[in-house]
């Protein structure tokens, strides 16, 4: 599936796919084009064989210093002529009108990432504030440099937090500390948000893309059926009400992923030599997938 990129570099190397938002004049800010592209690049990344594990990052000294405030009309892309309620949320969720004029354009992309069938490291190189904060909210790992600058600075400027990050946010720091970060609005260092969890490394600028990508490459050897599995069950079953659910879904599971990628994983320990993984996420995955009622719209 090939595609170009305006806003975004695409480059794919031993199976690890480093996805870089290429704005590096503007330091990275978001934009209506940046939202399309990234969505489109997560689902392509899903469906893409070759693809085993994604690094996000940043051209130039930022990661993404928000949302590009010089466009002219409603900054944020949406349709101030629409009224719209939760009742066209909950109905009208995929109807184009809603998507493109109410839906905020980096809860999109948090939903993208969410439904990512690849493990996504964020390698943030630099100033990552709003939707440069949040959108690493969706992401798996995040690692940072001695110059990351992070920021929920929503409530400077007058707006509530995005991207879905009151959803992931309080499950990666505990709701105090949600909440002390989104309602002051303050700009931290690294090393606050590695002592609050939401990073788990602090690294030279010089070495984060290595780490980054020594991470990845210990995902990229494991079964990718595997992998998939367990970040959507991660994710879906600690959101159940009783653990019972979470047991059914990893029982499925378990009886699947022990008929193909199983059987060499058990081999391969038992004689002492690398796996040799053959299952793919395009056409391996265990009919229990997916078992969540309500599929995500795809856009």
């Amino acid at each position: 599936m090939s595609h170009t990129y305006s806003t975004l570099d695409w480059s794919v190397s031993d199976h690890i796919l480093t996805l870089t938002l290429n704005r590096p004049e503007q330091m990275n800010a978001f934009t209506v084009e940046m939202c399309n592209e990234l969505i489109h690049a997560f689902d392509r990344a899903s469906a893409d064989d070759d693809v085993r594990a994604i690094i996000v990052t940043g051209a130039g000294k930022a990661f993404c210093a928000g949302m590009d405030l010089s466009r002219e009309g409603n900054v944020f892309g949406l349709d101030e002529s629409q009224q719209p309620t939760l009742s066209d949320m909950n109905e009208r969720f995929s109807d184009k009108d809603i998507v493109e004029g109410v839906r905020d354009t980096g809860g999109r992309v948090a939903l993208a990432i969410f439904r990512c069938t690849k493990p996504v490291i964020a390698a943030i190189n630099g100033a990552a504030v709003g939707i440069g904060a949040t959108m690493t909210c969706a992401m798996d790992i995040r690692l940072a440099c001695e110059h990351t600058r992070i920021g929920f600075v929503f409530g400077k400027v007058g707006i509530v937090p995005e991207a879905c990050s009151t959803w992931f946010l309080p499950r990666i720091v505990g709701i105090s500390t949600a909440l002390e970060w989104s309602m002051t609005a303050d700009i931290f260092k690294a090393d606050v948000a590695k002592e609050a969890g939401f990073v788990s490394k602090v690294v030279s600028a010089d070495t984060l893309m290595q780490e980054a990508r020594a991470l990845a490459s210990k995902m990229v050897e494991r079964s990718a059926v595997s992998v998939a599995m367990i970040r959507q069950m991660m994710y879906r079953n600690s959101a159940l009400d009783h653990p019972a659910d979470a047991h059914k879904v990893e029982s499925l599971g378990m009886f699947y992923t022990s008929l193909k990628d199983g059987k060499e994983g058990v081999a391969s320990f038992l004689e002492k030599r690398p796996a040799d993984f053959k299952a793919r996420v395009s056409t391996d995955m265990p009919p229990v997938y997916p078992w969540w009622d309500k599929q995500e719209s795809s856009d």
